[in-house]
């Protein structure tokens, strides 16, 4: 059996810190605070509901995640969060409409407490935002060295332990890497020339890090998948994670994909749309938004998939996705997928899904979790890419010169034995060696 990996205890209080106080953060924050009041039960969360096997399977060895790692608990959790627009996370939630007000009624006081900090904002990224909570500052070092402040008076205010950033703002503009994201030199100089090139998101990332807070990034932006803020990371000793929160139809893509991969099937094309009418849906119905969203979306299938590997099944199918903003949904997203499979002897079949979800509820435990294995790796002494947490995100960062993994049960997989390794336990691999002499 393997050593384990030493991990320093989670003693404390961590700080969980969003950009972005919107319909995701606050759904997370009331979320968490009525699990703690004993209203509600943490649905959707590995790191809460979860358990792992260990050993084999004759051993009946099944614990729960939270009892076999070492991850803070709920109530060592505090909230902060910066947004352009001033409004506690109360009525933040309200305007969201996520919630009932029965549920919201149940943690009043608790949100209402919640402030946002001025953000870093520039309505040039996100075009169909505006608000009055923002940071001024003649160049983006000195926006970024501000958020620094921020980072530390939240945890002086608060007596915190560590602290985890988790995105949970909008999608930026589409931005192509460049020779400014390459060297953590060319990107501070950049952020001293307030090139464009250098998006709010970026300089969230850049705070975190100097400030050894873990970063993980919910939205398609680059933020910190970078060459120039991966540097930082691993010279800072700090995990790194993203991008995009995987929650609704590309959820339902990487169950479904690996599922006609695995009987060998091939696919003649797949239609995804989505109507949206959360400020998510606003924003993303500005084009250069949406192509950073699209982006993310359109890279799963090829991945799965591998047409390179298996051109008589996949090659040039056709992969169309569209988001449309439509305000009587709300936060209540509905996606529909037609896909078009091709079985024996070419014949033609449909698999058709009209996937009915409510966005920020499927988004709530993705941040609670991230933020929590992000503070193990953290403890773990792991740094830069966290590859492991790829189950979370539509668009998964990996190291230079790999291909993202986006089946989400070999994902699941590599979370378990991760967490597996660290604490000295055999990886499970489901090779059974009892015909074997």
């Amino acid at each position: 059996m393997p050593s384990p990996t030493p991990i320093r205890p989670a003693t404390g209080r961590l700080g969980v810190l969003t950009p972005g106080l919107g319909a995701v953060a606050t759904t997370f924050m009331a979320g968490v605070e009525s699990i703690r009041r004993g209203h509600s039960r943490p649905i959707g969360s590995l790191t809460q509901m979860a358990t792992i096997r260990l050993g084999k399977r004759t051993e009946k060895r099944s614990p729960l995640i939270k009892e076999f790692v070492p991850l803070a608990s709920l109530d060592d959790i505090v909230f902060g969060a910066w947004d352009p627009i001033p409004d506690d996370a109360l009525t933040a939630a309200r305007t969201a409409g996520v919630l009932d007000e029965r549920d919201l009624a149940r943690v009043a006081d608790f949100l209402s407490a919640i402030r946002p900090m001025p953000a870093v904002f520039d309505n040039r990224y996100v075009t169909r935002l505006n608000g009055p909570n923002v940071k001024k500052g003649n160049t983006k070092r000195i926006l970024a060295e501000q958020l620094r402040q921020d980072i530390r008076d939240f945890k002086a205010a608060n007596k915190l332990d560590r602290v985890v950033v988790v995105w949970c703002a909008s999608t930026e503009t589409y931005i192509v890497p460049g020779e400014v994201h390459q060297t953590l030199k060319a990107f501070e100089a950049a952020m001293e020339s307030n090139d464009d090139a250098v998006a709010p998101s970026m300089l969230y990332a850049w705070a975190a890090l100097m400030e050894d807070a873990p970063f993980c990034n919910g939205a398609p932006n680059l933020a910190v998948d970078i060459p120039a803020l991966q540097e930082l990371a691993l010279a800072r000793g700090v995990p790194i994670s993203g991008k995009d929160f995987k929650t609704g139809q590309t959820w339902l893509k990487t169950v479904i994909a690996p599922g006609i991969k695995a009987r060998m099937l091939g696919l003649a094309g797949w239609y995804s749309t989505n109507i949206l009418g959360n400020r998510d849906g606003e924003v993303l119905d500005d084009p250069a938004s949406f192509k950073t969203k699209e982006a993310s979306k359109l890279s799963v299938l090829h991945t799965i998939l591998q047409p390179e590997l298996y051109p008589e099944l996949y090659k040039d199918f056709s992969h169309v996705v569209r988001i449309n903003y439509y305000p009587p949904r709300g936060d209540n997203k509905e996606g529909w997928d037609n896909i078009d499979i091709v079985g024996w002897m070419n014949y033609p079949m449909q698999i058709k899904v009209n996937f009915l979800c409510r966005d920020s509820i499927l988004a709530a435990p993705l941040v609670l979790d991230l933020a929590l294995f992000s503070d193990l790796a953290q403890r773990a002494g792991m740094k830069g890419i966290q590859e492991w947490l790829s189950f979370y995100y539509k668009s998964p960062m990996t190291a230079a010169g790999l291909q993202p993994e986006h089946d989400l049960f070999i994902q699941q997989t590599k979370l378990k034995n991760t967490l597996r390794h660290l604490m000295g336990e055999e990886q499970i691999t489901h090779l059974g060696l009892e015909y074997y002499p």
